[in-house]
């Protein structure tokens, strides 16, 4: 990251691209976790990079080239997914008046994962995607979620338990 750090303070636009072919994905998949939605996870991730080009457009070349990238990039994408998650919950829903696919146990893999994260509190599902599912260290999950690094340890080791649990409760 720190190569691309400095190509971004150098050349933003060349190096921007670069900077979403290797980011993209995680970024995507932790926000897919937290929203539990794929078209809005891709909307999300879309939001990430361009609120960061702007915002990096803006800085001067030496507070680029001092940044820590990851964990920067990832208080954006967690900031804007944690204020759509609460928007949504201010829309009205659609509410189905059949769901036959609750009590379905050939439910697609995502879908049982997205049940299964529906039990984590907001932090727990922050610390367990950012760790396990995207790959992020305890450090880098501390500072894009704004949390002490213990407090990042004990969100992973309940959310791993309670997520333990309800898979055990499944069988």
């Amino acid at each position: 990251m720190d190569e691309l750090t400095r190509a971004l303070s150098t050349d933003l636009e060349a190096a921007f691209p670069d900077l979403v072919t290797a980011m993209g994905a995680r970024l995507f998949w932790g926000l897919r976790g937290m929203c539990r939605d794929h078209q809005e996870a891709e909307d999300l991730t879309q939001e990430t990079f361009i609120r960061a080009y702007k915002a990096l457009d803006g800085y001067d070349r030496e507070r680029v080239r001092e940044l820590q990238l990851s964990p920067w990039i990832w208080t954006i994408a967690l900031n804007l997914g944690r204020n759509h998650i609460r928007n949504r919950a201010r829309r009205p829903s659609f509410v189905a008046l059949r769901d036959e696919a609750v009590d379905d146990p050939e439910l697609p893999d995502s879908a049982a994962w997205d049940r299964r994260f529906a039990v984590l509190n907001g932090h727990q599902k922050t610390a367990v995607v950012l760790r396990h599912v995207v790959g992020l260290g305890i450090a880098e999950i501390s500072q894009a979620a704004g949390r002490p690094e213990g407090t990042v340890k004990a969100d992973i080791h309940r959310g791993l338990e309670r997520l333990r649990r309800t898979m055990e409760q499944e069988t």
